[in-house]
This record gives structure tokens, sequence and C-alpha cells, in this order.
């Protein structure tokens, strides 16, 4: 398989056990694109956090509505998107979990450690929901 025309796609019900989907996902696309194994651990917290996000905050658990993963490569780049049916946010507004008033809070780490995995992080927030993108390179 040419890796330049390599695309998967994944739906879910906004139920957090199918973040148990969402990991075999990864692992299967990951073994098929031959990624670097030591980014897979990144690659894999990165998209639980995304997904994780989507059903929790976007979705608000309503089974009813979706998540829709889109995984490709293009020019070496894994290019995964995440969308979700919710009402959107900025991201801008999240605190940075590495600030000292922030160290003990349980959330808003999810964001701070896409950016860290990912060569790239960005959102596309539309009336339909919000879609997350992450690039990493699978070397």
């Amino acid at each position: 398989m040419h890796l330049e025309n390599y695309h998967k796609s994944l739906e879910i019900d906004s139920k957090p056990e199918n973040l148990e989907l969402v990991e075999n996902f990864v692992n299967t696309f990951s073994y098929e694109i031959g990624i670097n194994k030591k980014k897979i651990p990144g690659l894999l917290l990165s998209m639980t956090e995304a997904v994780t996000n989507a059903i929790k905050h976007a979705n608000k658990y309503d089974v009813n509505k979706k998540v829709f993963i889109d995984v490709c490569v293009e020019k070496n780049k894994l290019i995964l998107k995440i969308k979700d049916q919710g009402k959107g946010f900025d991201p801008d507004t999240i605190p940075d979990p590495t600030e000292p008033e922030n160290l003990l809070k349980d959330s808003g780490r999810g964001l701070f450690l896409m950016r860290f995995y990912m060569e790239e992080l960005s959102f596309d927030i539309t009336p339909e929901g919000t879609e997350t993108t992450l690039i990493m390179d699978i070397n």
C-alpha cells in the first residue's frame, strides 16, 4: 500500500467505553503505516485525550451525538481529524496546567499533552461541531 493513499475512518457514539475502540483503531493504523514505535504512546495519549474531550465536553455524553475520526497520510505526516457535534470552545481560555495554581487540578492537561506530542494542533469551530486536527511525523 502506498502511504499517500492511506485513509481510515471511525465513527463512535459519545460513550466513554468507546475509547477502547479508539485505542484499537490507533494501534491498527499505527501498525499499517509503520509509524515510529517510540511515537505510539504519545499518539495514543493524544488521540484518547481528543476523543475524550469530544465525548465529555463537546457532546456532553449524549449517545445520540457522534464522534468522527479520520486518519490519512500526506508527505510522511499523519493527519488525524476528530470531529464532534458540540457547541465548540475557545482553546485560549483553557488554563495552562503547568502554572502553579493549576498543578493539582484534574482537568486541563489534554490540550497541553496534545501540543507536546504533536507537531501541529488546530481547531476548526463551526455551528455543527469542532474539528480537532492533530499532525505528527510518522518517522
